[in-house]
């Protein structure tokens, strides 16, 4: 055995300190891995609550609380974006479906189409969220994404049951820069969405955030209020929302929606 005060000593003792953590850290990972699916797949949930209305951004609940809202009121389906429909269900487990994962895959993903929404890569099915308290689809909400000024926004857009009106929004992870594009996440800028159309006459994705204060949504229906001192992280919600409500997104299933319902 070496001396403890010799160098071999110290080398074997640092490496050994090194191989325990690693082990320690590994076997972590390994075990918490679950919770961690279960508490990202939870908070997704919320936020799907939160742009449906159907809690408010100061409600206290628990998480039995809000599991149970959710369970009662949303029905989970997948989107063949390409196809313009539905996935049948039990086909893909919804439950595990990860979008971003998805995304990232090259197996489960296509390269975007030229874009002004920083997006680089699609995935062949997307998250939709039915809002159907009574059976009846309500509410339609859906996962957006794009590229902001620090980093890429994420976040749900929900639409009246009839695709024409944006009912609220909600963007749960951002790295805007604090009190200015970061007001994105502030429940009375989110606010402003609501009654909103997203799609003009013809079923262009036009909503648009401008550089200033719009009307009210009866009377400046197609436009959203800016966000003072943050120009860029206005047009990225503007572009980002066009891409997912457009033919690149949701809207070819959208339109078959509107046309026929959820077929």
């Amino acid at each position: 055995m070496p001396r403890v005060d010799s160098t071999r000593y110290t080398f074997l003792f640092a490496a050994a300190v090194c191989i325990a953590c690693a082990l320690v850290v590994a076997t972590s990972a390994v075990l918490l891995e679950p919770r961690q699916a279960a508490n990202q797949r939870f908070y997704m949930y919320k936020n799907v609550l939160l742009a449906a209305g159907l809690v408010e951004p100061d409600t206290d609940l628990s998480d039995a609380e809000l599991r149970e809202i959710f369970r009662k009121n949303i029905r989970v389906r997948l989107v063949d974006f390409e196809r313009g429909e539905l996935v049948p269900e039990g086909k893909v487990d919804v439950q595990r479906f990860d979008q971003r994962r998805a995304r990232d895959d090259p197996a489960t993903s296509r390269p975007a189409p030229p874009n002004r929404a920083g997006i680089s890569r699609v995935p062949h099915l997307g998250l939709v969220y039915l809002v159907a308290p009574k059976g009846e689809v309500e509410q339609l909400v859906l996962a957006v994404e794009g590229l902001g000024m620090w980093g890429t926004i994420y976040g749900f857009v929900a639409l009246d049951k009839d695709a024409r009106t944006v009912r609220g929004l909600t963007y749960y992870d951002q790295k805007e820069t604090p009190g200015l594009g970061g007001e994105i996440g502030n429940p009375k800028w989110q606010a402003l969405w609501r009654g909103r159309k997203p799609y003009d006459d013809q079923w262009q994705a036009r909503i648009t955030v401008i550089k200033g204060s719009a009307g009210p949504a009866e009377q400046d229906p197609l436009r959203v209020d800016g966000l003072s001192g943050a120009t860029i992280t206005s047009n990225a919600v503007t572009r980002l929302m066009q891409f997912w409500l457009g033919d690149d997104g949701y809207g070819r299933w959208l339109r078959r929606y509107r046309e026929g319902g959820l077929a």
